[in-house]
């Protein structure tokens, strides 16, 4: 039988389908590009919305025609016809119930935006840095597997291989609403190369996940930004030590939190183009600035939760990577799975959907839909 509170959430929303169609197409909103950008996001989840809700009416209607049937046909061919529709039409009800509800709980609107990542070694020294280089091929060979480009825009190298730092940009289709899930501490337990007796060792880096803002989002004065620019280093090449293509900006923001003026300080040293490794210093400005002023709405959310999915709190340990046992162990939902050199080598998308159900259900308790 229908699920009236659910059908009554539905009620209206033909209607403001029909008005949000009617304003994308103004000239007046597609020239205000923060107010376009937001009623193309709405039109299209309730496209979403509205598509679910056609196939769900129909289930409703199916079983209500096969109940029909069965009460007032004698001919068995068609009763038994009608059974197997039933059967089928009320065994797709719930499913197609979740996924409206689902569909009616707004969504993180940076989800669809591109993200920059930011991976630094914690804990343990040389064998953390190496672990931080594990954990950039690791989102690389992912990066590919999903279509996704990425460019590194800033490396620290340790001494001994791996990174002290590296912060990279990904570009592709719901890439943040994705890497959102890696924010936070990833623990790592194996014998180290420089260790001689055999002992297993545990380190950790640091994995930050930011969306990155767009233009309009962020208010810079770039007037006020201070710009130098160096010679970048590197390993040969006719351009290294010779071209003053890095690029380094230093800004004065008020934190609106604190009140407090701090400097920002932005080296870009990605590409021999100045003007690029500018814009690339600039981008990443506003995604620093956008991210701090964005993270009391982070904070609410996780207060909101009883569990920690994807909170951006970047403090949480949230993976444990045992070499020895060739285990990987997600901390927020207790998934424990033994494929550790597969893990490590891009396949992390099954874990991943295991976060993001887990978080679903945690939505759908909280709107108690």
């Amino acid at each position: 039988m229908a699920d009236n509170q659910l059908l009554e959430r539905l009620e209206g929303l033909d209607g403001r389908f029909e008005e949000v169609s009617t304003l994308i197409t103004d000239p007046a909103v597609i020239a205000d590009q923060q107010r376009y950008v937001k009623l193309t996001k709405e039109y299209k989840d309730l496209e979403k919305i509205l598509n679910a809700t056609k196939r769900y009416r129909g289930v409703l209607d199916s079983i209500e025609e096969s109940k029909a049937i069965l009460l007032a046909e004698n001919d068995e061919e068609l009763r038994q016809m009608a059974k197997e529709e039933l059967e089928s039409a009320t065994q797709a009800l719930p499913k197609l119930e979740e996924e409206i509800k689902l569909l009616l709980i707004p969504s993180d609107p940076d989800d669809s935006k591109n993200c920059i990542v930011e991976i630094r070694g914690g804990t343990g020294g040389d064998e953390a840095a190496l672990f931080a280089g594990d954990l950039f091929r690791m989102y690389q060979k992912y990066a590919e597997m999903k279509g996704w480009s990425l460019s590194v825009s800033s490396v620290s190298e340790g001494a001994a291989g791996g990174f002290k730092e590296i912060i990279f940009n990904l570009s592709g289709e719901g890439v943040y609403g994705i890497m959102k899930y890696e924010s936070g501490v990833h623990r790592v337990q194996r014998v180290p190369v420089t260790e001689t007796q055999g002992r297993v060792h545990t380190s950790a880096a640091t994995v930050a996940v930011l969306p990155e803002a767009q233009e309009f989002e962020v208010e810079i004065h770039e007037g006020e930004i201070k710009w130098d620019t160096f010679r970048s280093s590197g390993a040969g090449g006719q351009n290294v030590n010779k071209v003053e293509s890095g690029v380094r900006l230093r800004y004065n923001w008020k934190n609106p939190n604190t009140g407090q003026v701090e400097e920002i300080l932005i080296e870009c040293t990605e590409t021999r183009d100045q003007p690029k490794n500018k814009e690339r210093a600039l981008a990443r400005l506003r995604t620093f600035i956008y991210d701090r002023e964005h993270q009391k709405y982070l904070d609410d959310i996780a207060s909101k939760r009883k569990t920690m999915v994807s909170t951006g709190d970047r403090s949480a340990k949230i993976r444990t990577y045992n070499y020895p046992q060739g285990r990987i162990t997600d901390h927020r939902i207790n998934y424990t799975i033994y494929n550790l050199p597969a893990f490590v080598n891009g396949n992390i998308q099954e874990c991943i959907d295991k976060l993001i159900v887990a978080e679903n259900a945690e939505k759908l308790k909280a709107s108690e839909l």
